[in-house]
């Protein structure tokens, strides 16, 4: 398993776990560590040489351009 798949699994983890939590700062923190491991996962396949560096850009929010 390609360790994008990993981090991937976490983040599912995570939102299953915020989708349970018993208070909102709880549910904010399990939102933000899914949003950290979808991060880390996008940038593991840039670093795998699978997608090109402007994709990363545009799955973490960001609209600036960088050369691919």
């Amino acid at each position: 398993m390609k360790q994008s798949e990993l981090f991937r699994e976490n983040a599912e983890n995570c939102a299953h776990l915020a989708e349970s939590a018993a208070s909102e700062p709880l549910f904010n923190r399990y939102k933000r560590m899914e949003a950290a491991w979808l991060a880390l996962a996008n940038e593991q396949d840039w670093l795998d040489g699978e997608v090109s560096p402007a994709r990363i850009a545009v799955a973490n929010g960001h609209l600036s351009a960088r050369p691919a």
